[in-house]
């Protein structure tokens, strides 16, 4: 197989990153274990980042952008995987210290792998991606601590129009809680309420500086967004709740107290979808063939092939992309 492929390649330019379409060829590729024939990617506000050169999110370059792909095993040294298996890798450092997904073929490490369910198109893994991907950590994550209960005191979930968010409310509401969503536009209501949402918080309440302590209210958190909001929900949070968080899109400070902690029992657990174990990753992609609604998937994502990647790029850094989109890699 020596034909040449185009790739979206990160490139030094004069000192400073720089996206364009590059040819490769298989051996242009990196000496790992697993040959994975790329279906499709998805673009994520990381990818946008990098491909609009807005942030210097490749560590080494020359790097192929892409944090996700789905694919199939078409040469493998590993006795984990054989050609045919169908799998998805998220994270690992791709597009920032390993070649990444904007590519028709990629070689991978086995450990970077999960078998995708067969609930799954290719299509739909990526519509997923990332962020539902985490949102299941994060949701996995919170019934494993047990302060929330189906039909229970009121889940949150702030951000929860992004893709996490989104992607949360679905499961919890398919799974049985009660899910309240913060949000700052209400034109976003019906399609929250159409994920499940019982209730709405204005996230500008949750934005501003609170007390240490506030009013109980929250038996269970997902949080994307940080800062003072993680702090108030922390401080809103039933004695003995927990609270997943998994974003910064508000900042990566926590201008808060230790009260909730220390006076509630209120725990605050860090989730990281880069670096999660395999049997971590198998659980939460389990989690999502289970309990979210594929209509859920089909409402949020729309395909767009590869070569719309810098026009795409530069929309969802600047704020005009909604839902998820799909990256078709050999378009």
């Amino acid at each position: 197989m020596s034909e040449a492929f185009n790739a979206m390649m990160i490139v030094d330019q004069d000192g400073k990153p720089k996206a364009e379409f590059r040819k490769l060829t298989l051996a242009d590729l990196p000496d790992h274990d697993v040959l994975v024939e790329v279906a499709f990617s998805t673009l994520n506000y990381k990818d946008g980042l990098a491909v609009a050169g807005k942030g210097r999110i490749a560590r080494r370059l020359p790097m192929v952008a892409g944090i996700d792909l789905a694919g199939t095993v078409v040469e493998s040294r590993s006795a984990d995987w054989k050609l045919g298996d169908k799998v998805v890798a998220n994270g690992w450092g791709m597009s920032e210290t390993e070649w990444g997904g904007y590519t028709k073929y990629q070689r991978v490490k086995p450990e970077w792998l999960v078998r995708l369910p067969d609930t799954f198109s290719f299509q739909e893994a990526m519509a997923i991606g990332t962020a539902g991907y985490t949102a299941a950590l994060c949701v996995d994550a919170l019934e494993d601590w047990g302060s929330i209960a189906p039909g229970g005191k009121e889940v949150l979930v702030t951000g929860a129009a992004g893709g996490v968010g989104s992607t949360a409310i679905s499961l919890l509401a398919n799974k049985g809680y009660t899910v309240t969503a913060s949000t700052g536009r209400p034109d976003t209501h019906d399609y929250l309420a159409g994920l499940g949402t019982s209730s709405f918080v204005d996230r500008a309440s949750l934005s501003e500086k609170g007390g240490p302590l506030q009013k109980e209210r929250w038996a269970g958190a997902v949080d994307s967004v940080g800062s003072t909001t993680l702090a108030n929900v922390l401080a809103q949070t039933f004695y003995g709740g927990a609270v997943a968080a998994c974003g910064l899109a508000g900042g990566m400070d926590l201008p808060g107290s230790v009260a909730p902690h220390i006076l509630r029992g209120v725990t605050l657990i860090g989730i990281d979808s880069v670096m999660a174990p395999r049997a971590r990753r198998e659980r939460a992609w389990q989690t999502l063939a289970r309990h979210l609604d594929a209509e859920h998937i089909r409402s949020i994502a729309r395909v767009e092939p590869m070569s719309a990647l810098p026009g795409l790029a530069e929309d969802i850094v600047a704020g005009r992309i909604r839902g998820r989109v799909v990256i078709d890699v050999s378009a």
